[in-house]
């Protein structure tokens, strides 16, 4: 199972990157990210930044 540290402006998730099923641009520079199973998540950077972090598996606790 492979985490994937995103930062969001109500705090922050660790997700599993094979449980993302889709992405949305929203507002203020922000993205929703769909979770198989779950609640969409509101998280901060765009699309493309969220997809690159999915996709590297890039891990950043900090």
């Amino acid at each position: 199972m492979k985490f994937i540290a995103l930062h969001s402006r109500g705090g922050n998730y660790l997700v599993v990157a094979s449980n993302v099923a889709w992405l949305r641009s929203a507002e203020n520079g922000q993205t929703q990210i769909g979770i198989v199973g779950g609640q969409p998540l509101l998280v901060a950077g765009s699309m493309e930044e969220i997809a690159a972090q999915l996709m590297d598996g890039e891990v950043n606790a900090a």
